[in-house]
Protein backbone atom coordinates (compact mmCIF):
# COMPACT_ATOMS: atom_id res chain seq x y z
CA UNK A 1 0.00 0.00 0.00
CA UNK A 2 1.19 3.53 -0.64
CA UNK A 3 0.70 6.52 1.65
CA UNK A 4 -2.96 6.91 0.52
CA UNK A 5 -3.80 3.36 1.57
CA UNK A 6 -3.94 2.27 -2.06
CA UNK A 7 -2.77 -1.16 -3.15
CA UNK A 8 0.29 -1.02 -5.38
CA UNK A 9 -0.05 -3.20 -8.47
CA UNK A 10 2.20 -3.74 -11.48
CA UNK A 11 0.98 -2.00 -14.68
CA UNK A 12 1.97 -5.02 -16.70
CA UNK A 13 -0.08 -7.17 -14.42
CA UNK A 14 -3.07 -4.81 -14.76
CA UNK A 15 -2.98 -4.61 -18.55
CA UNK A 16 -2.21 -8.31 -19.11
CA UNK A 17 -5.89 -9.45 -19.30
CA UNK A 18 -6.57 -6.86 -22.03
CA UNK A 19 -3.68 -7.96 -24.29
CA UNK A 20 -3.00 -11.15 -26.22
CA UNK A 21 -0.34 -13.46 -24.77
CA UNK A 22 3.24 -12.05 -25.03
CA UNK A 23 1.88 -8.99 -26.80
CA UNK A 24 3.98 -6.55 -24.85
CA UNK A 25 7.17 -8.44 -25.79
CA UNK A 26 6.37 -8.70 -29.50
CA UNK A 27 7.63 -6.48 -32.28
CA UNK A 28 5.22 -4.11 -34.14
CA UNK A 29 5.01 -6.57 -37.05
CA UNK A 30 4.08 -9.37 -34.69
CA UNK A 31 1.36 -7.23 -33.03
CA UNK A 32 -0.23 -6.72 -36.42
CA UNK A 33 -0.50 -10.46 -36.85
CA UNK A 34 -2.41 -10.64 -33.60
CA UNK A 35 -4.89 -8.18 -35.08
CA UNK A 36 -4.58 -5.64 -32.32
CA UNK A 37 -6.86 -2.74 -32.01
CA UNK A 38 -5.82 0.93 -31.75
CA UNK A 39 -6.97 0.92 -28.18
CA UNK A 40 -4.73 -2.02 -27.26
CA UNK A 41 -1.74 -0.39 -29.00
CA UNK A 42 -2.37 2.79 -27.12
CA UNK A 43 -2.45 0.88 -23.87
CA UNK A 44 0.71 -1.13 -24.68
CA UNK A 45 2.77 1.82 -25.90
CA UNK A 46 3.83 2.95 -22.44
CA UNK A 47 4.87 -0.57 -21.60
CA UNK A 48 7.09 -0.80 -24.69
CA UNK A 49 8.77 2.43 -23.79
CA UNK A 50 9.31 1.18 -20.28
CA UNK A 51 11.04 -1.98 -21.55
CA UNK A 52 13.53 -0.11 -23.71
CA UNK A 53 15.03 1.60 -20.71
CA UNK A 54 18.37 -0.10 -19.87
CA UNK A 55 19.39 -0.54 -16.31
CA UNK A 56 22.52 1.28 -15.29
CA UNK A 57 25.54 -1.05 -14.76
CA UNK A 58 25.92 -2.12 -11.20
CA UNK A 59 28.99 -0.84 -9.51
CA UNK A 60 31.65 -3.46 -8.70
CA UNK A 61 31.51 -4.66 -5.15
CA UNK A 62 35.16 -5.80 -5.22
CA UNK A 63 37.58 -4.06 -2.99
CA UNK A 64 40.76 -2.59 -4.51
CA UNK A 65 43.04 -5.26 -2.95
CA UNK A 66 40.87 -8.09 -4.29
CA UNK A 67 41.12 -6.63 -7.80
CA UNK A 68 44.92 -6.38 -7.72
CA UNK A 69 47.32 -9.05 -8.99
CA UNK A 70 48.43 -9.88 -5.46
CA UNK A 71 44.84 -10.22 -4.34
CA UNK A 72 44.01 -12.59 -7.18
CA UNK A 73 47.16 -14.61 -6.41
CA UNK A 74 46.15 -14.93 -2.75
CA UNK A 75 42.66 -16.00 -3.81
CA UNK A 76 44.16 -18.69 -6.04
CA UNK A 77 46.45 -19.96 -3.29
CA UNK A 78 43.50 -20.19 -0.89
CA UNK A 79 41.94 -22.91 -3.02
CA UNK A 80 42.23 -26.49 -1.68
CA UNK A 81 45.55 -28.20 -2.67
CA UNK A 82 47.02 -25.22 -4.52
CA UNK A 83 48.94 -23.94 -1.54
CA UNK A 84 50.56 -27.33 -0.87
CA UNK A 85 51.63 -27.73 -4.49
CA UNK A 86 53.06 -24.21 -4.53
CA UNK A 87 55.12 -24.84 -1.40
CA UNK A 88 56.36 -28.15 -2.83
CA UNK A 89 57.34 -26.43 -6.08
CA UNK A 90 59.18 -23.73 -4.14
CA UNK A 91 61.19 -26.24 -2.13
CA UNK A 92 61.90 -28.21 -5.32
CA UNK A 93 63.21 -25.10 -7.07
CA UNK A 94 65.41 -24.22 -4.09
CA UNK A 95 66.78 -27.76 -3.99
CA UNK A 96 67.50 -27.77 -7.73
CA UNK A 97 69.31 -24.44 -7.45
CA UNK A 98 71.44 -25.74 -4.59
CA UNK A 99 72.17 -28.92 -6.60
CA UNK A 100 73.45 -26.87 -9.54
CA UNK A 101 75.44 -24.42 -7.41
CA UNK A 102 77.22 -27.23 -5.52
CA UNK A 103 78.41 -28.91 -8.73
CA UNK A 104 76.05 -31.85 -8.48
CA UNK A 105 74.55 -31.13 -11.89
CA UNK A 106 77.95 -31.09 -13.59
CA UNK A 107 78.86 -34.39 -11.94
CA UNK A 108 75.60 -35.88 -13.14
CA UNK A 109 76.30 -34.74 -16.71
CA UNK A 110 79.78 -36.27 -16.62
CA UNK A 111 78.51 -39.58 -15.27
CA UNK A 112 75.23 -39.99 -17.11
CA UNK A 113 75.35 -37.55 -20.04
CA UNK A 114 72.95 -34.88 -21.21
CA UNK A 115 69.43 -35.04 -19.66
CA UNK A 116 67.85 -35.71 -23.05
CA UNK A 117 70.30 -38.61 -23.60
CA UNK A 118 69.36 -40.01 -20.21
CA UNK A 119 65.69 -39.85 -21.16
CA UNK A 120 66.33 -41.42 -24.58
CA UNK A 121 68.26 -44.31 -23.05
CA UNK A 122 65.43 -44.92 -20.62
CA UNK A 123 63.04 -45.03 -23.58
CA UNK A 124 65.13 -47.79 -25.21
CA UNK A 125 67.57 -45.92 -27.50
CA UNK A 126 71.07 -46.50 -26.04
CA UNK A 127 74.22 -47.09 -28.12
CA UNK A 128 74.79 -50.73 -27.19
CA UNK A 129 76.56 -51.93 -30.36
CA UNK A 130 79.17 -50.14 -32.53
CA UNK A 131 80.18 -51.91 -35.74
CA UNK A 132 83.43 -50.84 -37.48
CA UNK A 133 84.16 -51.67 -41.12
CA UNK A 134 86.99 -50.92 -43.57
CA UNK A 135 89.92 -50.72 -41.15
CA UNK A 136 93.08 -52.71 -41.83
CA UNK A 137 96.01 -50.72 -40.44
CA UNK A 138 94.10 -48.73 -37.84
CA UNK A 139 93.17 -50.29 -34.53
CA UNK A 140 89.56 -50.37 -33.35
CA UNK A 141 90.45 -48.43 -30.18
CA UNK A 142 91.90 -45.61 -32.28
CA UNK A 143 88.67 -45.23 -34.26
CA UNK A 144 86.38 -45.49 -31.23
CA UNK A 145 88.41 -42.93 -29.29
CA UNK A 146 88.35 -40.51 -32.21
CA UNK A 147 84.58 -40.93 -32.71
CA UNK A 148 83.81 -39.68 -29.19
CA UNK A 149 80.89 -42.11 -28.80
CA UNK A 150 80.49 -43.59 -25.32
CA UNK A 151 77.99 -45.14 -22.91
CA UNK A 152 76.50 -41.74 -22.03
CA UNK A 153 75.31 -41.15 -25.60
CA UNK A 154 71.90 -42.12 -26.92
CA UNK A 155 71.27 -43.21 -30.50
CA UNK A 156 68.25 -40.91 -30.76
CA UNK A 157 70.17 -37.66 -30.22
CA UNK A 158 73.59 -38.71 -31.59
CA UNK A 159 74.93 -36.26 -34.20
CA UNK A 160 76.29 -38.56 -36.93
CA UNK A 161 77.77 -35.60 -38.82
CA UNK A 162 79.91 -34.63 -35.83
CA UNK A 163 81.00 -38.26 -35.35
CA UNK A 164 82.05 -38.46 -39.01
CA UNK A 165 84.06 -35.22 -38.78
CA UNK A 166 85.91 -36.49 -35.73
CA UNK A 167 86.78 -39.79 -37.43
CA UNK A 168 88.08 -37.90 -40.50
CA UNK A 169 90.58 -36.12 -38.25
CA UNK A 170 92.55 -39.39 -38.13
CA UNK A 171 95.28 -38.77 -40.75
CA UNK A 172 95.06 -42.29 -42.16
CA UNK A 173 91.29 -42.08 -42.79
CA UNK A 174 90.53 -41.06 -46.36
CA UNK A 175 86.72 -41.15 -46.06
CA UNK A 176 84.12 -42.16 -43.47
CA UNK A 177 80.40 -42.80 -43.15
CA UNK A 178 78.27 -43.14 -40.00
CA UNK A 179 74.87 -44.87 -39.93
CA UNK A 180 72.25 -45.28 -37.19
CA UNK A 181 70.40 -48.60 -36.96
CA UNK A 182 67.58 -48.22 -34.45
CA UNK A 183 67.06 -48.94 -31.65
CA UNK A 184 70.65 -49.38 -30.39
CA UNK A 185 73.29 -49.94 -33.13
CA UNK A 186 75.80 -47.56 -34.73
CA UNK A 187 77.84 -48.42 -37.85
CA UNK A 188 81.10 -46.57 -38.67
CA UNK A 189 82.65 -47.41 -42.04
CA UNK A 190 86.00 -46.00 -43.14
CA UNK A 191 88.33 -46.08 -46.12
CA UNK A 192 92.00 -45.93 -45.20
CA UNK A 193 94.83 -44.24 -47.03
CA UNK A 194 97.34 -46.90 -47.96
CA UNK A 195 100.76 -46.52 -46.29
CA UNK A 196 103.48 -46.73 -48.93
CA UNK A 197 106.75 -45.68 -47.32
CA UNK A 198 108.43 -44.13 -44.30
CA UNK A 199 109.97 -40.68 -44.59
CA UNK A 200 112.45 -39.15 -42.17
CA UNK A 201 113.17 -35.44 -42.10
CA UNK A 202 114.68 -33.37 -39.28
CA UNK A 203 114.58 -36.37 -36.99
CA UNK A 204 110.84 -36.95 -37.47
CA UNK A 205 109.60 -40.20 -38.95
CA UNK A 206 106.27 -40.18 -40.86
CA UNK A 207 104.15 -42.64 -42.80
CA UNK A 208 103.42 -41.40 -46.34
CA UNK A 209 101.17 -42.52 -49.19
CA UNK A 210 102.36 -43.33 -52.70
CA UNK A 211 102.11 -39.67 -53.76
CA UNK A 212 104.19 -38.54 -50.77
CA UNK A 213 101.30 -37.24 -48.64
CA UNK A 214 101.98 -37.58 -44.92
CA UNK A 215 99.17 -39.64 -43.40
CA UNK A 216 100.45 -40.41 -39.92
CA UNK A 217 103.37 -40.24 -37.57
CA UNK A 218 105.39 -43.40 -37.01
CA UNK A 219 104.14 -44.49 -33.58
CA UNK A 220 104.80 -48.23 -33.48
CA UNK A 221 106.30 -51.10 -35.48
CA UNK A 222 103.31 -51.73 -37.74
CA UNK A 223 104.97 -50.00 -40.70
CA UNK A 224 108.58 -50.97 -40.06
CA UNK A 225 108.73 -53.09 -43.22
CA UNK A 226 107.82 -50.22 -45.57
CA UNK A 227 110.45 -48.63 -47.86
CA UNK A 228 112.39 -45.99 -45.96
CA UNK A 229 113.60 -42.69 -47.45
CA UNK A 230 115.46 -39.80 -45.84
CA UNK A 231 115.94 -36.18 -46.81
CA UNK A 232 114.09 -33.16 -48.14
CA UNK A 233 111.96 -34.07 -51.15
CA UNK A 234 112.65 -37.80 -50.85
CA UNK A 235 108.94 -38.53 -50.23
CA UNK A 236 108.10 -37.10 -53.66
CA UNK A 237 110.51 -39.47 -55.45
CA UNK A 238 109.27 -42.73 -53.98
CA UNK A 239 108.64 -44.44 -57.36
CA UNK A 240 112.27 -43.76 -58.30
CA UNK A 241 113.51 -45.25 -55.05
CA UNK A 242 111.31 -48.33 -55.37
CA UNK A 243 112.75 -48.78 -58.90
CA UNK A 244 116.27 -48.84 -57.42
CA UNK A 245 115.29 -51.58 -54.99
CA UNK A 246 113.92 -53.60 -57.87
CA UNK A 247 117.10 -53.08 -59.95
CA UNK A 248 119.25 -54.35 -57.05
CA UNK A 249 117.81 -57.86 -57.49
CA UNK A 250 118.96 -60.16 -54.70
CA UNK A 251 120.42 -57.19 -52.86
CA UNK A 252 116.99 -55.55 -52.53
CA UNK A 253 116.20 -57.06 -49.11
CA UNK A 254 119.56 -55.79 -47.85
CA UNK A 255 118.73 -52.15 -48.62
CA UNK A 256 117.62 -50.46 -45.41
CA UNK A 257 117.03 -46.87 -46.57
CA UNK A 258 117.57 -44.44 -49.38
CA UNK A 259 119.04 -41.02 -48.59
CA UNK A 260 118.46 -38.28 -51.16
CA UNK A 261 121.57 -36.11 -51.40
CA UNK A 262 121.08 -32.46 -52.48
CA UNK A 263 117.95 -33.48 -54.36
CA UNK A 264 120.12 -35.08 -57.11
CA UNK A 265 121.31 -38.56 -56.25
CA UNK A 266 120.78 -41.44 -53.84
CA UNK A 267 122.97 -43.06 -51.23
CA UNK A 268 121.74 -46.47 -50.10
CA UNK A 269 122.19 -47.59 -46.48
CA UNK A 270 122.53 -51.37 -46.28
CA UNK A 271 121.36 -53.47 -43.35
CA UNK A 272 124.98 -54.24 -42.32
CA UNK A 273 125.89 -50.54 -42.10
CA UNK A 274 127.61 -50.17 -45.47
CA UNK A 275 126.68 -47.11 -47.55
CA UNK A 276 126.52 -47.32 -51.34
CA UNK A 277 126.94 -44.01 -53.19
CA UNK A 278 125.08 -44.03 -56.51
CA UNK A 279 125.59 -41.66 -59.45
CA UNK A 280 122.93 -39.16 -60.43
CA UNK A 281 123.02 -40.61 -63.96
CA UNK A 282 121.95 -44.23 -64.47
CA UNK A 283 121.84 -45.28 -60.80
CA UNK A 284 120.08 -48.51 -61.74
CA UNK A 285 123.01 -49.54 -63.96
CA UNK A 286 125.37 -48.95 -61.01
CA UNK A 287 123.25 -51.27 -58.85
CA UNK A 288 123.38 -53.99 -61.48
CA UNK A 289 127.19 -53.72 -61.35
CA UNK A 290 127.11 -53.89 -57.54
CA UNK A 291 125.03 -57.06 -57.64
CA UNK A 292 127.64 -58.64 -59.94
CA UNK A 293 130.48 -57.69 -57.61
CA UNK A 294 128.60 -59.18 -54.67
CA UNK A 295 128.19 -62.49 -56.47
CA UNK A 296 131.84 -62.57 -57.48
CA UNK A 297 133.70 -61.06 -54.52
CA UNK A 298 131.13 -60.68 -51.70
CA UNK A 299 132.18 -57.04 -51.53
CA UNK A 300 129.38 -56.05 -49.14
CA UNK A 301 130.54 -58.66 -46.60
CA UNK A 302 133.98 -57.16 -46.19
CA UNK A 303 135.14 -54.67 -43.52
CA UNK A 304 134.22 -51.53 -45.43
CA UNK A 305 132.37 -48.32 -44.58
CA UNK A 306 131.16 -47.32 -48.01
CA UNK A 307 131.29 -48.16 -51.69
CA UNK A 308 131.48 -45.32 -54.24
CA UNK A 309 129.94 -46.12 -57.64
CA UNK A 310 129.60 -42.53 -58.83
CA UNK A 311 132.35 -42.86 -61.46
CA UNK A 312 131.37 -45.05 -64.38
CA UNK A 313 133.54 -48.20 -64.63
CA UNK A 314 135.26 -47.64 -61.26
CA UNK A 315 134.58 -48.85 -57.73
CA UNK A 316 136.08 -47.10 -54.70
CA UNK A 317 135.79 -48.40 -51.14
CA UNK A 318 136.72 -47.20 -47.67
CA UNK A 319 137.77 -49.74 -45.11
CA UNK A 320 136.72 -49.77 -41.49
CA UNK A 321 139.36 -49.54 -38.75
CA UNK A 322 139.25 -53.30 -38.38
CA UNK A 323 139.67 -53.67 -42.10
CA UNK A 324 142.67 -51.34 -42.09
CA UNK A 325 144.24 -53.24 -39.19
CA UNK A 326 143.73 -56.55 -40.94
CA UNK A 327 145.20 -55.16 -44.14
CA UNK A 328 148.21 -53.73 -42.26
CA UNK A 329 148.78 -57.04 -40.48
CA UNK A 330 148.63 -58.93 -43.73
CA UNK A 331 151.02 -56.56 -45.56
CA UNK A 332 154.33 -57.64 -43.80
CA UNK A 333 153.54 -61.28 -44.36
CA UNK A 334 152.98 -60.60 -47.99
CA UNK A 335 156.29 -58.70 -48.23
CA UNK A 336 158.13 -61.48 -46.37
CA UNK A 337 156.76 -64.12 -48.72
CA UNK A 338 157.84 -62.02 -51.67
CA UNK A 339 161.40 -61.68 -50.29
CA UNK A 340 161.60 -65.39 -49.54
CA UNK A 341 160.48 -66.17 -52.97
CA UNK A 342 163.15 -63.83 -54.36
CA UNK A 343 165.97 -65.63 -52.51
CA UNK A 344 164.91 -68.86 -54.03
Amino acid sequence: MDGGRRVLRSLTEWFAPLLPQNYAHASPATRLVYGSSPKADALAAPLGRLRTIKAAPRASTRRPFESSFLGRACSLLSRPGVGFLSVAALFGAVGALAFVENGGYDDLIRREGDPRDIAARMLGFPVDVITLTGQSQLKEDEILKASGVGPTNSLLFLDVGAVRDRVLEIPMVKSARVLKLYPNRLVIGIEERQPYALWQRDGRLSVVSSDGTVIDEMKDERFASLPFVVGEGAQKRLPEYVGLISAAGDLGPRIKAGVLIAGRRWTLDMTNGVSVKLPDQDPQGALVNLARLQRETHILDKDILWIDLRTTGKVAVRLTEEGLASRAAAAPNSAHKSQKGGHQ
